[in-house]
């Protein structure tokens, strides 16, 4: 399975990513090995994601969002509660 996700840093602000392992991709941008942008904004916090069983489904997410307003993205995060999926 491949997720888009979404991730609440420390500072308040928003991270987009894409991964095939959500819980491990979550712990590494807690211990400072994800994504250089939240590397000074951790803890991180899950807030946000989509499942696909493509990574081209997941990469064309990850763009769309990327591209989307705070507000837009506000809107996605009202509308879905973040339970981890299960492995």
């Amino acid at each position: 399975m491949n997720y888009t996700y979404i991730v609440r840093c420390s500072d308040g602000s928003l991270y987009t990513g894409w991964t095939n392992d959500l819980e491990k991709r979550i712990k590494a941008h807690n211990e400072g090995k994800g994504a250089k942008y939240t590397k000074s904004r951790r803890p991180v916090e899950l807030v946000y994601y989509e499942a696909f069983e493509k990574k081209e489904e997941a990469m064309s997410r990850e763009w769309a969002i990327k591209h989307m307003s705070r507000e837009e993205k506000r809107g996605l995060l009202k509308a879905a509660p973040v339970p981890l999926p299960r492995s």
